[in-house]
């Protein structure tokens, strides 16, 4: 509302990743593990989880940063460390599909 009101788009997109990585990717693995709770790693899960979360509370502060206009390599290089953590998030949830869809059944 902010945004529509003021005008001001510039941060439209840190407001679409965070919807699509924030919410929903992050709702698709919550759903995944809550449904296949009797098989999966719990720790797996929990670390997933972890890195997951680790990625988006350090990319989108610098991020949003950057938007503003402060162009430090430093922000830059601190923004894809966050990037790196978030791929890594989505690298774990793949393995822990595979292994759900491959595991032997009974």
């Amino acid at each position: 509302m902010w945004m529509a009101s003021g005008g001001n788009a510039a941060y439209s997109g840190i407001h679409v990743h965070l919807n699509l990585v924030g919410w929903a990717t992050m709702g698709l693995c919550g759903t995944f593990y809550a449904l296949t709770r009797e098989t999966m790693s719990v720790r797996f899960a929990w670390i997933n989880y972890a890195v997951f979360t680790a990625g988006i509370l350090v990319f989108f502060p610098a991020y949003a940063l950057y938007v503003s206009g402060n162009t430090s390599p430093m922000l830059l290089t601190i923004a894809q460390a966050g990037n790196g953590l978030t791929a890594l998030g989505m690298l774990l949830f793949a393995v822990s599909v595979f292994r759900e869809l491959f595991r032997k059944r009974a």
